[in-house]
């Protein structure tokens, strides 16, 4: 019965994996800190780490309280190209689920891309585009939208965005106009979306580098899309996705429909323990990260995923 139960789900992960960067140098990309040689010291060892970690996460986030299924989709953030992509597809340990992958190919400085991931035995891909982001005053070229539109089981079409607003670095004020142009884009592709298509599912995922009552994603919320992990915390102590001298915050958040918010069964932090460490400044616990500052840390992000699961 649980095993059915799984099967009637779809299992959403969104994920900034922090900074996985491939140990070669794009002559196009300011992407020199990445390289061996580089302040991080970035080595294969290192890189192979990492892609294993990632797997290994990305595999855990499936288990529920009902069993284990992999994950249907897995929005991605930080990840650089698709020599990446391909390593983290088919030669780490997720490499028996056959998953297959979409992404961007941004004009970010530092060839910071986002990504969805796949299932082709649960999301059959009908068409992927990214939306290119109009710069603001002051802002670098932004990361581009991953636009991403499938079939689910039982035959419903999903369309799926995912995000990767610029930071807040400089100031939250002073920066607030950079993810306002990332939410403008998103909408104008909503509105064309539902004139074509007024019931449409959507599945917005990713990280707005904003929490729930920001401008920017007030925006989304005028749209009628219902923000799920608006409340989502973890099993082991985890509040939100991200942590922050001793805060967390929820930077990363997953947007639907309402006919998709309708079918929500649940909506998690994934803080299993192997994730996360004791925050000893602080209290409590934290994210493994790989890096702290230039400090090598070997562990997995300094976000943590969002899982969510709908009944289809």
């Amino acid at each position: 019965m649980f095993y059915a139960l799984l099967l009637q789900c779809l299992t959403l992960v969104s994920f900034n994996v922090e900074n996985l960067f491939d140990c070669e140098h794009d002559s196009l990309k300011d992407d020199v800190e990445w390289l061996p040689d580089g302040k991080n010291h970035w080595s294969h060892t290192r890189y192979w780490r990492k892609v294993n970690h990632l797997a290994q996460e990305i595999i855990a986030c499936g288990e529920t309280d009902d069993g284990w299924m992999l994950p249907d989709l897995v929005a991605l953030c930080e990840v650089e190209n698709d020599s990446v992509m391909r390593d983290l597809t088919r030669r780490s340990a997720l490499r028996n689920a056959r998953y297959e992958y979409v992404m961007t190919d941004s004009p970010d400085p530092r060839g910071i891309d986002v990504a969805l991931v796949y299932s082709p035995f649960s999301f059959s891909l009908l068409h992927h585009h990214a939306l290119r982001v109009t710069p603001v005053k002051g802002m670098h070229p932004p990361r581009d939208i991953l636009y991403v539109c499938g079939r689910v089981m039982g035959g419903d079409t999903l369309h799926v965005y995912v995000v990767h607003a610029p930071s807040r670095s400089g100031g939250e004020r002073a920066t607030r106009s950079h993810r306002l142009a990332v939410a403008h884009r998103l909408c104008a592709s909503l509105d064309s979306l539902h004139q074509c298509s007024p019931h449409a599912k959507v599945l917005v995922a990713g990280d707005f580098n904003d929490d729930r009552h920001s401008p920017s994603l007030d925006l989304l919320a005028g749209k009628g899309l219902v923000d799920v992990s608006v409340n989502a915390q973890g099993t082991h102590g985890a509040k939100a996705t991200y942590r922050y001298q001793g805060e967390w915050g929820s930077l990363d958040h997953v947007f639907v429909s309402p006919s998709l918010a309708d079918s929500l069964l649940d909506c998690r932090v994934f803080d299993a323990p192997f994730v996360v460490e004791e925050d000893a400044k602080f209290g409590g616990i934290k994210p493994f990260r790989t890096y702290l500052g230039p400090r090598y840390l070997g562990g997995f992000s300094d976000h943590l995923p969002l899982v969510a699961r709908f009944r289809l």
